[in-house]
């Protein structure tokens, strides 16, 4: 181990400016590597070492997320985002799989000023275990929604909100959160109050007892399955008799919208990210 250390050191001494901005990515990527060599019980002046420059590489990343939030809150989100996600697309293949995290989630977590979440509640049967989209595909969905200022995103079953957030920043939308954890909820909103988001609402309540008529895209993470991923359903067609909108799901409940006779997918469901979904017109509107 402590060779191995001695090893890592050495190369990334070498690297000139790793503490640059452009090189967070870097940063990220060496910190992990670090954190998995780094012993608690090792050789001492190589553990001062390596904490001196894990400490250094931490403060360089957090001068980074302190500048994007500024960014953001003067409404320039998008563009302090934009060139991270785009780099990281090209990292996507090389992932284990669909819902794997990597270092975009490390730059997500960095930026949004989430605190601890309060004490969370048993989960009820048939809801999942909250877990966020990784911030890969959430970058990659919202590329092909291409949302403007007309479209509201509803994530039923929004957790700390990852996806509303992100929307909120990275588009012109106004991003929605339905969850019905209290904590997490308080989480969301405390987060968009910091970062002065307008365009981001969180509602803490049960997903089947949504208001569904003003979303444009409804987005699913798994959030819920069986009867409360069916009542959800039959909201959802209930509404697509009246009017259009798109549906998006990451997850196991994509096969469960696929089977849905109402929805069309825009392309092949594939594991291998957020599949979208709308309503076709009606025959009568057809030409």
């Amino acid at each position: 181990m402590s060779d191995a250390l001695q090893a890592l050191l050495e190369r990334l001494e070498r690297i000139r400016a790793l503490e640059a901005p452009d090189r967070l990515r870097e940063r990220i990527e060496a910190l992990d590597r670090l954190d998995a060599l780094m012993p608690m019980d090792g050789e001492p002046a190589l553990v001062r070492r390596g904490q001196a420059l894990q400490a250094r590489l931490e403060a360089a990343n957090a001068a980074q997320y302190q500048a994007i939030r500024h960014a953001i809150r003067r409404g320039q989100g998008r563009a302090a985002l934009q060139g991270w996600w785009r780099a990281g697309a090209a990292g996507e293949a090389a992932c284990r799989s669909a819902d794997a995290y990597d270092w975009l989630d490390e730059l997500v977590g960095g930026v949004l000023p989430f605190e601890v979440p309060g004490e969370v509640g048993a989960l009820a049967p048939e809801m999942v275990l909250y877990q966020p989209t990784p911030a890969r595909q959430v970058f990659g969905l919202l590329d092909r929604l291409a949302l403007d200022e007309a479209d509201v995103l509803v994530d039923l079953g929004s957790g700390l909100g990852h996806v509303p957030l992100l929307t909120a920043i990275c588009t012109r939308a106004r991003g929605v959160g339905v969850e019905i954890e209290p904590a997490y909820v308080a989480g969301a909103r405390r987060c968009a109050q910091d970062l002065q988001l307008a365009n981001a609402c969180f509602v803490q309540g049960d997903a089947r007892d949504a208001d569904f008529s003003t979303g444009s895209v409804f987005y699913l993470y798994t959030p819920f399955t069986g009867a409360i991923l069916r009542s959800v359903l039959d909201a959802l067609r209930r509404e697509a008799s009246r009017r259009a909108f798109r549906v998006c799901s990451f997850g196991p409940c994509t096969a469960a919208l696929a089977a849905e006779p109402w929805l069309a997918c825009d392309d092949a469901p594939a594991g291998g990210r957020v599949a979208v979904f709308h309503v076709p017109a009606p025959p009568s509107a057809q030409p």
